[in-house]
């Protein structure tokens, strides 16, 4: 049976396809099919607005998900999996489902608080580990 560590970077793995996705998306509607099916040898024009932000989050998971990651495989090998463990990867992946439309929408104080507590889950994860 799969540990709840794994069953959430499981689907950490899922919201990272999802955010690169949308980052996706949002570049080819701004910048067009022309330059997704280029060789890209030119410096794109710069998203804007929701855009933008979309990309800036799935730039923030790429930052943040290695080191979930790397936390997730030492408790598994190392077999302390606890319940603070389980807390904390239940609150990285909510924290980060919900980052992702507070920064699309551009709510600042909140999405940084959110931010946060993605962070507090990979420390009780490390935290766990002691």
């Amino acid at each position: 049976m799969m540990s709840i560590e794994l069953k959430i970077l499981l689907w950490s793995v899922v919201l990272g396809i999802a955010q690169l996705l949308a980052a996706a998306q949002a570049s080819t509607k701004q910048r067009g099919l022309q330059w997704n099916f280029s060789p890209r040898d030119e410096k794109p024009e710069p998203l804007t607005g929701v855009g933008a932000r979309i990309d800036r989050a799935w730039q923030n998971f790429r930052e943040s998900f290695p080191l979930f990651l790397a936390a997730v495989i030492l408790v598994q090998l190392t077999g302390r999996n606890n319940l603070t463990t389980a807390i904390g990867v239940q609150l990285y992946f909510w924290a980060r489902i919900f980052y992702v439309p507070l920064y699309a929408l551009g709510i600042p104080v909140v999405r940084t608080l959110v931010w946060t507590a993605s962070m507090v889950g990979i420390a009780l994860l490390l935290i766990g580990l002691m």
